[in-house]
C-alpha cells in the first residue's frame, strides 16, 4: 500500500525524523488558514504540492493548462492562487498516463533555503535477506541514475534483524555523507528515525530524496526531510489499523479495489485478453503464452488455491468492467481447487452477465471430469482448451476475428 507525502512525513515525524512545518488541505479554507500560520511564524516562503501517488509532480501539467503540481509562493495570496490552479484538478505527469489523476489534497509546507541535498533509504535486500539503508552525497536526483553513473557514491548499511541498527552504523552513515558537529548528531538520530519508521510500520520502502541541510527562519541549520515516500507491506496491514485508515482508495484503480473485496489479486494491464487463473505462478505463465501467440494481457488476476463460486463470479464482473476486454481465457490447474466449482460459477456469471465475448476455458486436475460435464452440460457458447498452449491460441484467434 501507498501513500501521500503529507503522511509519510506524519509517520517520519512520530519516529524523531525532522519534517518542515506544514499542514494537508482539502479546500481553499484550509489552504489559507495553514499558508497564514507559516508566514505569521516568520517563514519567508512556502511550497504547495499536490498529493497524488506519482513521481514527477513537479514537472507535470493540469489539464486546464496549468503548469506544475509543486509551486513555491512567497505570500498567503500567492499560495491560495496556486492551490485554486490544483485543488479539483487533474494532474498529469510521467508516471500517471495521460488520464492523469486528480488532486484532491495539497501539502501547503515552508519551504526553507536549502543549503545541501542527500538521499536515505531503508528497503530489504532479498538477496541478503536483511534490511539495508542506503544514502548518498546526490540527493534530488533519481537513485536509479546516480547508481548509474556514479556508484561509488550511495552508500550501504545491511542491518542484521536480530541486534537492530547499531550507533556506529549510523555514525558511519554520517560520517559517509560529510556531516560534522551538530549536523553530524542530528543525521545519527535521523537515520535511526528512518529506519525506526521502516522497522515498527512493516514498510516495503522508506525513502527521503531529498533530505536536505536547510536554513530556518532563525539562521540555524537543520537537517529535515523536504520530501518522502514510503511503501507498506499489505500483509502486514492488519497490525496497523492506523496506517490502514491512511489508505486513499481515489488513489487505485476501481476495479483493484473492488477485486480486494472479495480477496481476489489482480492488477489491471493495458491488453484485451482478460486472464482467469488459479495460483500466482500459473497466472504468469498465462499472461505470458497470450504474448507468446501475438496477443496481450489485460491483467493478472489469481483467484487463489481455493475460491468459491462467488469469488468467481466477482472475478468475471471485474474483468468484464475493463471496457478493453475484448476475450477471457480461464486457465485452471486443479490441486486444492475443485474444478467443478470453478465451473460453476463460470457458468452462473456468463448467465448473470449476459456474456458475448470469446470465452476460452482450460480445466485440469481435481474433479475435472465433473467440471468438463458442467460446462457442457450449460448449454452456453464456451470454448474448451485441450493444454495451456491449444488454449491461448484459441483465445487469441477468436479475439483478431470477433
Amino acid at each position: 500500500m501507498n501513500i501521500h507525502e503529507y503522511q509519510a512525513k506524519q509517520l517520519l515525524k512520530q519516529y524523531g525524523v525532522a519534517v518542515p512545518s506544514g499542514d494537508p488541505c482539502k479546500t481553499i479554507a484550509e489552504v489559507r488558514s495553514a499558508a497564514e500560520r507559516l508566514f505569521s511564524s516568520g517563514h519567508k516562503l512556502a511550497v504547495v504540492k499536490s498529493q497524488i501517488h506519482a513521481g514527477g509532480r513537479g514537472k507535470g501539467t493540469f489539464k486546464h493548462g496549468f503548469q506544475g503540481g509543486v509551486k513555491l509562493a512567497h505570500s498567503v495570496d500567492e499560495v491560495v492562487v496556486f492551490a485554486e490552479n490544483m485543488l479539483g484538478k487533474v494532474l498529469v505527469t510521467k508516471q500517471t498516463g495521460p488520464e492523469g489523476r486528480e488532486v484532491q489534497t495539497l501539502l501547503v509546507a515552508a519551504a526553507e533555503t536549502i543549503k545541501k541535498e542527500f538521499y536515505i533509504a531503508v528497503l530489504l535486500d532479498r538477496e541478503k535477506s536483511r534490511p539495508v539503508i542506503m544514502a548518498s552525497t546526490e540527493g534530488g536526483v533519481d537513485i536509479e541514475e546516480v547508481a548509474e553513473k556514479s556508484p561509488e557514491k550511495i552508500l550501504k548499511e545491511w542491518i542484521d534483524p536480530a541486534v537492530g541498527l547499531q550507533a556506529f552504523q549510523c555514525r558511519k552513515i554520517a560520517s559517509g555523507l560529510g556531516l560534522k558537529g551538530d549536523l553530524f548528531n542530528a543525521a545519527c538520530k535521523l537515520v535511526a528515525g528512518v529506519y525506526k519508521t521502516w522497522w515498527e510500520c512493516d514498510a516495503s520502502m522508506v525513502e527521503i530524496n531529498p533530505l536536505c541541510i536547510v536554513e530556518g527562519p532563525d539562521g540555524k541549520e537543520n537537517l529535515v526531510a523536504v520530501d518522502a515516500k514510503i511503501g507498506l507491506d499489505d500483509n502486514a496491514l492488519y497490525r496497523h489499523k492506523d496506517i490502514q485508515e491512511m489508505r486513499d482508495l481515489a488513489e487505485e484503480s476501481p476495479l483493484e479495489v473492488e477485486a480486494g473485496k472479495f480477496n481476489l489479486n489482480y492488477i489491471k494491464l493495458d491488453g484485451n485478453i482478460a486472464c482467469l487463473v488459479n495460483g500466482a505462478g500459473l497466472a504468469m505463465a498465462t499472461m505470458d503464452i497470450i504474448q507468446h501467440f501475438g496477443g496481450r494481457p489485460a491483467n493478472f488476476l489469481d483467484v487463489g488455491g481455493g475460491a468459491s463460486k462467488d469469488q468467481v463470479s466477482a472475478a468475471f464482473k471485474i474483468i468484464l468492467g475493463d471496457p478493453g476486454v475484448k476475450g477471457i481465457l480461464v486457465n485452471i490447474f486443479g490441486g486444492i481447487m475443485d474444478c467443478n466449482v470453478i465451473a460453476t460459477g463460470i457458468v452462473a456469471a456468463v448467465r448473470e452477465t449476459g456474456l458475448k465475448l470469446p470465452l476460452v476455458i482450460r480445466l485440469e486436475g481435481n474433479n475435472v471430469l465433473a467440471g468438463k460435464q458442467t460446462l457442457k452440460d450449460s448449454g452456453l457458447t464456451l470454448i474448451g482448451g485441450d493444454s495451456m498452449a491449444d488454449a491461448a491460441r484459441k483465445v487469441v484467434a477468436a479475439v483478431s476475428t470477433h
